[in-house]
């Protein structure tokens, strides 16, 4: 997936979308892997890290919200993954299965 089609798909306006886009703008490196997986098998591998993140304390954004949406979507769900420059933060994407709209995004802040 090219830079400006996955700009255009974060455009969403919630936190860790916009901080996605920022980091994509400022030369970030990113990747959208082909194949898909099920949403539902996805929201409970980030519901465990979620709850992991709470107990020790990372940073993240938006991962309670990406659960959810994972929960909700039912369907099969292409992966993204967007490392800031500087490798701080890490945003994993979570695209429809034809890659046209976006399902959710999280963010984890690395130390």
């Amino acid at each position: 997936m090219d830079r400006g089609q996955l700009e255009r798909l974060l455009g969403g306006g919630d936190e860790a979308s916009a901080a996605a886009l920022a980091a994509l703008r400022a030369g970030a490196c990113h990747v959208v892997w082909d194949g898909s997986t099920s949403a539902g098998s996805l929201a409970t591998i980030y519901g465990r890290r979620l709850r992991h993140a709470l107990r020790s304390g990372v940073e993240t954004s938006g991962l309670a919200r990406a659960v959810q949406r994972l929960e909700r979507h039912g369907r099969p769900v292409r992966l993204g993954r967007i490392r800031t420059a500087d490798g701080s933060w890490v945003f994993v994407l979570f695209l429809t299965e034809d890659g046209s709209a976006l399902v959710a995004c999280t963010g984890v802040r690395h130390t």
